[in-house]
């Protein structure tokens, strides 16, 4: 299987049977950045392949082992999407999805899920009252994760509706298709912006 490095974008081959069932790191070879891996997701990928369309019932269901399953979590807040679930899948994470912020902060708080999307129903002008819960982290607790911010009525990448909103991303759901490379470069981007401060924090603990 080959992974991308979220980072420097170098692609690595990998021999997937040779991975634990579990999730992993696996360091870049090039710049040193720390994947996550977890094969298990490429076994459920390849069944999925080779099932029949599943049933509505047994769609639930099997969300619902997903989100008791271990591995990298993506917290999915707001309106439940299959499309949502499928992305944060896409990029190596196992979907979780609650709906009231109130909980999914409680979530976040006792499992700290490196990514976190945002799905309101309808977006309201800045700041996202209904999602204070979990957009209002303390800066600490904020930089564990990634937050992406989905709306039909915003643009993807628009850095400037980021800020306001306090979210690292935002996606518009008919760029969905293209969404990992949208979030392995604004990753990216977000890893190199606070190198130095990650570099500065370390030394100081050191």
């Amino acid at each position: 299987m080959k992974i991308t490095c979220t980072s420097c974008q170098k692609v690595l081959s990998l021999d997937e049977t040779k991975l634990p069932m579990k999730p992993v790191l696996i360091p870049c070879p090039v710049c040193e950045t720390k994947l996550p891996v977890d094969r298990r997701n490429f076994e459920m990928a390849a069944a999925a392949a080779s099932a029949p369309a599943a049933t509505h019932a047994e769609v639930h269901s099997q969300m619902h082992e997903e989100d008791d399953g271990f591995g990298a979590k993506a917290l999915i807040v707001g309106s439940d999407s299959p499309a949502l679930r499928q992305a944060a899948k896409l990029i190596g994470f196992m979907p979780v999805v609650i709906a009231a912020p109130a909980q999914a902060r409680d979530y976040f708080m006792q499992e700290f899920p490196p990514v976190v999307m945002l799905n309101p129903a309808q977006v309201t002008p800045p700041p996202l009252t209904e999602f204070g819960p979990i957009i209002s982290l303390t800066p600490a607790d904020r930089r564990k994760a990634f937050f992406i911010l989905f709306s039909e009525n915003l643009r993807t990448l628009d850095g400037n509706a980021a800020f306001l909103y306090g979210v690292n991303l935002v996606v518009a759901p008919k760029d969905l298709g293209a969404f990992q490379q949208i979030y392995r470069e604004a990753y990216g981007y977000h890893e190199r912006l606070y190198a130095p401060m990650v570099a500065a924090q370390k030394a100081m603990a050191s």
